[in-house]
Formats: structure tokens, sequence, C-alpha cells
């Protein structure tokens, strides 16, 4: 049973003693039901507010997000150009723990309606470059997740394994993931900090001289140092405003050269239908995984003429470039597990084809989040705008597909292999 305002609105008076609460309100969030959420105001002014899990996997998650968010301390803080809700308290709610944390006022766009072009398309690209560029020490400290490119690298070609093992993909996916597992040149990356699966939704926009900006980012449950291609996947759902993200995100990058960088991003996007299509075996449920067969068939129709990596060498320059500025990363007992939270199949589907989608799939799909006050047109509602909901399938997937921990592997000898490996494909080309 989903706990009322009025009670969240008491968790916030347990974290925060020396302050009283003077109104609240639902909050929903696109969270598919997963959290309970109110938004309380204070009486010193503030707005705040409280989410509860509403099962021990929602639990988990929002206490990583607890985590990550005390990870980022002032001085991190001042070297983002947008604003991460501070962690105010915590509380016990009964079984559960309810979090507090500030307010963030702003609007949501979907990826399916983010326009091309100066604007929000640009903003989030500098915003995941600035967020790419933070010290990996910010994570390493905090003890949270750690993979090198081999261990991501790893990663995928468990999944694919326990994909083939279904007997339920198209063989050219298979074969098409296998060529890029196979490409040396896809995984020599620079780890970097990640919000680990970032999407549309995670990004608040205002509007600065006329043009939406990135004003804050939501969703950093899964903050970590890896694959910075993870937080760029979602843009193949973006298909109008992909490449002006990319562009942004370049060229306000100070790291290494990483060309092959939207390759990896597609291969991660289309790897979330093989997660789905686990969790329908795994979990025993025919309709999963008779909906994943059709998503990947689907998929499979639309990629039949094209690589993931492709032909194309990179110059010899750049190569020189990767391969003098490979990080100093060191090997420490990992959990190498794949974390897939915050990515839904659904939202793949709208590149796939358009005209896969069946009145069924639309009767299926969710209304969009709103957030509810006593006040209905309250001009910093958090709720996305012109937002398409997609159908609920990833929620049980994330636990489901995550794998057992990965040996550890000497960061520093892996990068300068896969770089080596580049460097020689490259000149010999």
């Amino acid at each position: 049973m989903a706990r009322s305002p009025l009670t969240l609105a008491a968790s916030v008076t347990s974290a925060l003693p020396r302050v009283g609460v003077v109104g609240v309100g639902v909050l929903t969030e696109g969270a598919t039901g997963r959290y309970d959420a109110a938004l309380a105001e204070l009486d010193d002014g503030r707005r705040v507010v409280v989410r509860a899990p509403a099962d021990a996997d929602a639990g988990t998650e929002l206490a990583a997000e607890a985590r990550a968010l005390r990870a980022l301390t002032p001085g991190v803080r001042g070297l983002l150009p947008f604003r991460a809700p501070e962690l105010l308290g915590e509380t016990g709610l009964g079984d559960a723990r309810a979090v507090v944390v500030d307010f963030l006022p702003g609007y949501r766009v979907d990826a399916a309606h983010l326009p091309s072009g100066r604007g929000a398309a640009t903003s989030i690209g500098e915003a995941l470059a600035a967020l790419h560029a933070l010290p990996l020490s910010i994570v390493r400290t905090e003890g949270l997740p750690v993979r090198t490119p081999q261990q991501v690298r790893d990663d995928v070609s468990r999944l694919v394994d326990r994909v083939e093992a279904t007997h339920s993909a198209p063989g050219a996916l298979l074969d098409r993931w296998r060529r890029a597992l196979e490409a040396d040149r896809l995984w020599s990356f620079e780890s970097a900090v990640v919000l680990g699966g970032a999407g549309a939704a995670s990004f608040l926009f205002d509007d600065v001289d006329a043009l939406p900006r990135v004003t804050g980012v939501l969703e950093w449950h899964g903050l970590s140092v890896g694959d910075p291609a993870t937080d760029l996947q979602w843009l193949a759902s973006a298909p109008a405003a992909a490449d002006d993200v990319y562009a942004a995100y370049v060229s306000h990058s100070d790291r290494a050269p990483d060309q092959l960088v939207r390759s990896r991003a597609r291969l991660h996007a289309e790897l979330e239908f093989a997660k789905w299509l686990v969790h329908g075996h795994e979990a025993g449920r025919s309709d999963i995984v008779d909906d994943a067969v059709g998503l990947l068939d689907s998929l499979a129709a639309s990629v039949r003429d094209d690589e993931i990596v492709p032909e194309s060498a990179l110059g010899v320059d750049a190569a020189i470039a990767l391969l003098e500025r490979v990080p100093d990363a060191r090997t420490t007992p990992l959990d190498t597990s794949m974390h897939t939270d915050a990515y839904d199949p659904d939202e793949l589907a709208l590149w796939v084809t358009a005209d896969d989608a069946t009145e069924e799939d639309a009767a299926a799909s969710a209304d969009a989040s709103q957030t509810t006050t006593e006040s209905p047109h309250d001009d910093v509602a958090t709720a996305p705008i012109d937002i398409s909901a997609w159908a609920h399938r990833t929620e049980d997937a994330a636990q489901s597909v995550r794998s057992a921990d990965a040996d550890d592997t000497d960061a520093q000898a892996a990068a300068e292999r896969s770089s080596d490996a580049a460097l020689r494909r490259w000149l010999s080309d």
C-alpha cells in the first residue's frame, strides 16, 4: 500500500528535527511505482522531496543514491555547471528508510521530443562532458563501483553468453554483438565518472537567455567509474537531437579522444533488449520473453546492413593522442556485475522502427508523470513535459541481470594493450 503524503511528511520532521512542515503534496517522477514520494514545504521557506522505497530492490537503489549524493562534496559540486540534489537527512520509515533531499526546480523533456540545435541538446552534451571530467578519486574514495574497459567488455561478453543460452535471440544479432566484442579498438577507451545510465529524465532544464539549459541532474544511484558511453546510450531514442548532443559533448571534453564512444553507446542500447529477454527467461515469464523476442526481431531487421564498429580507420594523430593519455588506473577488488537500472527498452523501440508500435503497446504505456501539489499550476513542477510514457518493462530486469564478481584486472595493462592494438590497426590501415 502506498504511503500517504502525511506519512511521508512526518518522516521529514524525523529526518530534520529542527524544522516544521507547513505544506505537503504528492510527487510522482516517473519511477513506475517503485517509490512513494512527496513534496514538502518547510517553515524556513525551503522545499524538499522525501522518498521511500516501495520494495526491497528500490530500497537498495535509494541507498545507493544517498551514498552517491554524499560523495558530491561542495568542492565537487563546484566543478559542475548544474545542480545535483543535496542529501538533507535520512530516517527509518517502518521497515524501510526514507531519504530527504532538497527540491530542484525545472522541467524535463522526453527523448523523443528533444529538439536539435542550440539549447537543450547542446546543454546536455556540455553537462555530460563536465560530469565525465570529474576526478576518479571522487568515486574511489567512497568505495563506489569502479570498472576498467576490460571489465566493461567482460560484462558485455557474459551478457551475450546468457542471451545465446536462451536460444531465443536472432542469430544475426548475436553475431553482430560478437563482432563488436572482438573489435579491440571499440574497447580502447578511458574510464570516467558516470551516472551509470543517464536518460532524458535525468536532466532538468530552465530557460536561460531564451534557450533551455540543463540546470539540474537527477538519478545518481548509478554513480561509478565506467564506460562514458553508458550515459549516452539513451540518445538512440532521440534521433533529432543526437548529433548535436554528441557534437557538444566532444567539443567540451578534455579527455582522451574516443571516436567510438557513439558506437559503444549504440551497443549498450541494443543490449537493453537482451537484458529484457534474459530477465523473462530467468523469471519464467513467457509474456516478457515474447515481448523481448519481438523487439529483438525488429532490431535485427533494422540493423541488417549495418555494423556497430565502422570500417573506416582513425587517424594516426588521434591514435597517438589516445596512447599518450591512457589513465593511470589501479586494480581494486570490484563488483563487475552489469548494472541496468536506468534504461527502458520501449525508449529504444522508438528508433528501431516507428511502424512496430501497436495499439496494444500504446494501451500498455503509462500516463506521463505529473507533480501534484496544492497548486496544480506550480511553475517549478518536476513532471516531464511533452513526455510519452514507456511501458514498465525493465524495473524487475534491473536486479535479475546482475552477474557474478569478475576476476580482478590490471587496469593499466588492459588499457595499454587495447591502445597498442588500436594503434597497430590504425597504422596498418
